[in-house]
């Protein structure tokens, strides 16, 4: 009988956990188990998760943390056997930096949506139209009924005014997925925000009351901590699904590009997954690949895959930098700072969209003398941060941290990360194209995975792995 195979294109977190789960995921390989490869064109395997020495500590290059509240991430990291390295996040809260000053966000919030107009009394910084616009949606609420799919910035515009949406809820939504509330998808970002929508009454009060509420696609609801990290770092659950994976015998192909996807209708293989070097038969092959190289590979074979390409990627950049704790004062409370778009800044306007207090959210990042301080630049429609060099982006961000934090602190050491194709964008009516893609591909034996699909987040994307790697394992029987 002939040994089903696998191949899998795409490296990062949803690729390693596609082939964690067809190796028998945390029961191990078995006599069934099909012979898998996985093949990524980068140098290294985990996409954006990766981390770097810097300033005697190991620091995570992408997102510092996960969501704790939905499940995939933390059973991952004990399945693999990191459980005690699972760290909750130290802090809680932000700032907000409104008309010059810097206030609390409003702790009565979804995503940055006040659920009450009395949340707002604290926000010095924001105008007085914005607090009638408030207090209209709890009395006199708008009539808006959405039809279908539709951005979340015209149901915030509709029912709570431009003023509350772009200073106030822009910041913390648009800074998730690095995009415009203008052009993202309320039912595929924001899908509480649609339900809270087409109810009657206050977009407010209706918030308040609709649960779960998580950002991406609906997930189930986990207790606990609402955000973790790993004293090793987030992409340490990279190292040991690298080392798992090896010791399972999963051929782990780096620095490798896929060119083509062949079919063979009348072989026992029904694909094979071309590379400059080597031809592999497979059985089945899932594309844990950014939407627009899934569309390249095997858009010639069906419409709906070839409108993959349409789905564009923000590209952002993160600097991270060491102060001395006698030269830096940060506000009391809180994680981080988020700066509306729009910011004026001298004749220009800023170009950071937050702060993070790294190790103020991570016990383990904590020393006595110093401070982590991150700013993140870029937007789907800001690439202003792509064409300064490193030392010119670090000193702009610094002049902005500068303002800010009404500080003349500069850094003792600095670090630029960039990820050029960062987020895919969820703009209106993803989640047809990706159904409509999802459906074209089973019928080719092919399965698609990663950021594009089912969230941009870690725990999405373990998610969007592991289900993938089920349905291949289901559909090799």
């Amino acid at each position: 009988m002939t040994r089903p195979s696998v191949v899998i294109v795409g490296g990062g977190i949803s690729g390693l956990c596609a082939a964690y789960e067809l190796s028998g995921g945390v029961q191990g390989p078995s006599a069934t188990t099909p012979r898998i490869e996985l093949i990524e064109a980068g140098p290294r395997f985990g996409g954006s998760m990766a981390t770097a020495s810097f300033a005697d500590r190991t620091i995570d290059l992408g997102a510092d943390g996960f969501l704790g509240r939905r499940p995939e991430a933390v059973t991952l990291a004990r399945d693999l056997g990191l459980g005690e390295r699972l760290e909750e996040i130290a802090a809680s809260g932000a700032s907000i930096y409104l008309g010059g000053q810097l206030d609390s966000l409003p702790t009565e919030s979804v995503l940055g949506v006040p659920t009450s107009r009395a949340s707002l009394k604290s926000l010095r910084g924001l105008p007085r139209v914005a607090r009638r616009q408030a207090w209209r949606d709890e009395h006199f609420a708008r009539r808006y009924q959405p039809s279908g799919d539709v951005s979340i910035g015209e149901i915030l515009r509709a029912k709570l005014g431009g003023t509350l949406t772009y200073q106030l809820i822009e910041p913390m939504i648009g800074g998730i997925q690095a995009g415009r509330v203008d052009e993202l998808s309320a039912e595929s970002v924001f899908p509480a925000l649609l339900t809270a929508a087409r109810r009657k009454g206050s977009l407010m009060k209706n918030l308040k009351t609709t649960n779960p509420v998580l950002p991406g696609p609906a997930a189930q609801l986990a207790l606990g901590p609402v955000f973790y990290s790993l004293t090793t770092g987030v992409a340490s659950m990279v190292d040991a699904l690298v080392a798992e994976l090896t010791e399972r015998g999963v051929l782990l192909r780096p620095n490798v590009e896929v060119v083509a996807l062949r079919q063979r209708p009348l072989s026992a293989y029904p694909w094979e997954v071309d590379t400059m070097d080597t031809v592999t038969a497979a059985s089945l092959v899932v594309l844990a690949t950014p939407a627009a190289v899934t569309g390249r590979l095997a858009g010639s074979y069906h419409a709906d895959l070839q409108r993959l390409r349409q789905i564009p990627n923000a590209g952002t950049a993160m600097i991270t930098m060491q102060f001395s704790k006698k030269d830096l004062s940060l506000p009391a409370h809180g994680t981080g700072v988020l700066i509306p778009l729009g910011t004026p800044l001298g004749d220009d306007l800023f170009l950071t969209t937050a702060l993070t207090f790294l190790d103020r959210k991570w016990p383990h990042l904590r020393r006595e003398d110093d401070v982590l301080v991150r700013a993140h630049v870029g937007r789907s429609d800001d690439r202003r941060w792509s064409i300064e060099n490193d030392a010119a982006l670090t000193a702009r961000v610094v002049r902005e941290l500068q303002l800010v934090l009404s500080s003349s602190a500069s850094p003792t050491n600095s670090l630029v990360q960039r990820w050029p194709e960062g987020l895919p964008q969820y703009f209106v009516g993803h989640a047809q194209v990706v159904e409509r893609a999802k459906a074209a591909a089973k019928g080719l034996n092919l399965i698609l995975a990663g950021n594009a699909y089912d969230g941009v987040g870690i725990p999405a994307c373990i998610g969007s792995g592991r289900a993938a790697g089920r349905y291949a394992s289901e559909h090799l029987l």
